[in-house]
C-alpha cells in the first residue's frame, strides 16, 4: 500500500502503527526557528531565534507571558501558538479566581497536552502545528517542560526545539551537568552558545533576532528590577549585555581540547597509581632461568 492511503486523516493508523498526520505536525515544529531552554536550581531561561519575513517586516514574536510564574517559547505555526497561549492564560486566570493561587506548572502543561491530544483522536480535526518550551516556578523551584503536538509533554534539564535544534542539543548534552549550580549569567551564556549552533553559516546572533525569557531572581545585568520569580522577556537593547559575554567558536573549541587533554592526563595518572608495583626480584629470576 502507498503511504498516502493512510495519511489523509489523523484517525487512521498505518500498518506500522503510525499516525502520519501527527508526524507531519511534528515536522511543522522542525520548520520553525529554534528555541532553547535551560534550568538551574534557582533560574529557568528560554532563548529564541526570531525570524523576519523580509527587510520591510518586523521580527516575529517568539515568547509569550502566560502568568507571573510561567512563560513559553514557540517553534512552528505562530497562529496555533496564539490559540494555545490564550488557552493557557485562561487556565492560569481560572486557578487564581477559583483557588486564589497560581496554577502549578505541571498541571498547566498537562492541560495543553490534553487539549492537543484530542486533535489526534477525533475525525475532522488537525493536530496543532506548534511546539512549546515552557518554563515556570513553584514551591519546588524552577521547571522546564517541552510540549509536543502529539500530546506528549516531558520535563528537562535543558532542551531545544525547531530548525537545526539537534546542533543545540549536542552542545547542551556536553555541558548540562554544570547547569544546576550555574549563575543566571552563565546559564544565559550557555543558552546563547547553544542557540548560535542552530544558525546558518553566515548568520550571527544580535539584538534584533534574539529573545531571552527568565524565571527567577533578578540579574545584575538586567536594567530594570523585577520581583523574584516573575517571568520577564528581554529583547532589543536589553539583550546586548549578554551577547557581549559570548565566546567565539574557536575559543570554545580550544577550551574543549584543553579539557580533553587534562582529562587524559588525569586518567593516565590514576591508571599509573592503580597499577600494582613490579616485584623486586623478577628480573633476577628470569636471568637465572
Amino acid at each position: 500500500m502507498f503511504r498516502n492511503t493512510y495519511d489523509s486523516d489523523n484517525t487512521v493508523f498505518s500498518p506500522q502503527g503510525r499516525l502520519h498526520q501527527v508526524e507531519y505536525a511534528l515536522e511543522a515544529v522542525k520548520q520553525g526557528s529554534a528555541a532553547v531552554g535551560l534550568r538551574s536550581k534557582t533560574h529557568a531561561v528560554l532563548l529564541a531565534l526570531k525570524r523576519s519575513t523580509g527587510e520591510l517586516a518586523s521580527y516575529q514574536q517568539k515568547m509569550f507571558r502566560i502568568d507571573d510564574h510561567v512563560g513559553i517559547a514557540i517553534a512552528g505555526l505562530t497562529s496555533d501558538a496564539r490559540v494555545l497561549s490564550n488557552f493557557m492564560r485562561q487556565q492560569a486566570m481560572s486557578s487564581r479566581m477559583v483557588f486564589n493561587r497560581p496554577i502549578p506548572v505541571n498541571r498547566l502543561v498537562s492541560a495543553i497536552a490534553d487539549k492537543a491530544q484530542v486533535n489526534t483522536q477525533e475525525y475532522g480535526r488537525r493536530p496543532y502545528g506548534v511546539g512549546f518550551l515552557v518554563i515556570g516556578q513553584d514551591v519546588n523551584g524552577p521547571h522546564l517542560y517541552e510540549f509536543s503536538p502529539s500530546g506528549n509533554s516531558y520535563e528537562y534539564y535543558a532542551m531545544s526545539i525547531g530548525a537545526r535544534s539537534q546542533s543545540a542539543k549536542t552542545y547542551l548534552e556536553k555541558h548540562y551537568e554544570s547547569f544546576a549550580d550555574a549563575s543566571l549569567e552563565d546559564l544565559i551564556k550557555h543558552g546563547l552558545h547553544a542557540l548560535r549552533e542552530t544558525l546558518q553559516q553566515d548568520k550571527e546572533l544580535n539584538v534584533n533576532n534574539t529573545s531571552i525569557g527568565i524565571i527567577g531572581p533578578k540579574s545584575d545585568a538586567e536594567e530594570k528590577p523585577t520581583p523574584g520569580g516573575s517571568f520577564r522577556i528581554l529583547e532589543n537593547d536589553a539583550v546586548q549585555p549578554f551577547l557581549v559575554t559570548m565566546r567565539t567558536k574557536e575559543e570554545l573549541a580550544a577550551e574543549e581540547a584543553e579539557e580533553r587533554r587534562a582529562q587524559k592526563e588525569r586518567e593516565a595518572a590514576e591508571a599509573a597509581a592503580a597499577a600494582p608495583p613490579a616485584a623486586a626480584g623478577d628480573d633476577d629470576v628470569q636471568m637465572s632461568g
